[in-house]
């Protein structure tokens, strides 16, 4: 999930900054227990969750094709939430929380904070990632999968950012088509914009917004992974994700007179594979 950001600023054009050793000492010694704290935590949580429900009533809100997730949760037909990293803060509420939903969130520190706020919003928590097999978290995130799995054959819905924990920016992982395959459940895509927000440094260039804005919610439509899809089919379903999500949430960034952030450059040996397919 989102990482500290070392600085931010308004508007879409921030570039990544990292903050310096010299930077990182301006912490005095004697806070670092008081900001580990359980009772610090709780207390940002509920600030956090405060100001989404502060954000959300003082905003104009509009929503195109809500009719795509009507249609399942009028039928109680669970899907598969997908959404980018950095328009997270908002997601809450482009949910209905009749419906039982599942995010699957990442382990890290920051990570909590995200859980326990999401939480206050009726939607429940799963911890893992979707890492490559060796990495360090590929077994917390195999365990968070088959937890998943579970509860979509339980019926629940899924939410996922094809992009995070850690990048490359609104770039899909593999992850997410591989839980539609297992799955069978359909991936529905959504964007957000909204017209006043602060853009941090981050990796995925995250997204805060502000009150007293005009705020978008685009739906696109179900796209389904075969359970027999392997290779380049597999491929082919991720890129079809990775393209829809760019497409809606310029489309709601451009909605709201926002300027569009674009997805991190593809590796220059991703680029010279693409030519040779």
């Amino acid at each position: 999930m989102a990482r500290a950001p070392s600085r931010a600023s308004k508007g879409c054009n921030q570039m990544d900054a990292q903050a310096t050793p010299q930077q990182r000492r301006l912490t005095p010694r004697f806070l670092k227990p008081v900001i580990k704290s359980e009772g610090f935590r709780k207390a940002l949580n509920l600030v956090a969750a405060a100001y989404i429900r502060f954000v959300h009533f003082t905003s104009r809100w509009t929503v195109v094709n809500r009719h795509v997730p009507l249609s399942f949760w009028s039928e109680g037909r669970p899907f598969i939430l997908a959404f980018w990293h950095s328009r997270l803060m908002m997601m809450p509420y482009c949910w209905d929380k009749r419906v039982p939903m599942n995010m699957l969130i990442s382990q890290h520190r920051d990570g909590t904070l995200i859980a326990n706020t999401v939480e206050s919003f009726g939607i429940k928590s799963i911890r893992g990632s979707t890492a490559k097999a060796g990495h360090t978290r590929a077994r917390g995130g195999a365990l968070a999968i088959r937890s998943l799995i579970k509860l979509a054959a339980a019926g629940e819905a899924v939410g996922m950012t094809p992009d995070g924990p850690r990048g490359p920016r609104m770039r899909a992982s593999d992850g997410i088509v591989v839980f539609a395959r297992l799955t069978g459940l359909p991936v529905i895509p959504v964007g957000f914009g909204t017209s006043r927000r602060i853009v941090l440094g981050t990796w995925d260039r995250f997204i805060i917004a502000l009150p007293f804005a005009r705020s978008s919610f685009i739906w696109g439509e179900p796209i389904y992974v075969s359970k027999t899809a392997d290779g380049d089919a597999l491929e082919s379903a991720r890129l079809q994700i990775e393209e829809e999500l760019n497409l809606l949430t310029a489309q709601a960034d451009r909605s709201v007179g926002a300027h569009t952030i674009g997805p991190e450059p593809r590796p220059v040996r991703a680029l010279a594979e693409a030519g040779q397919a």
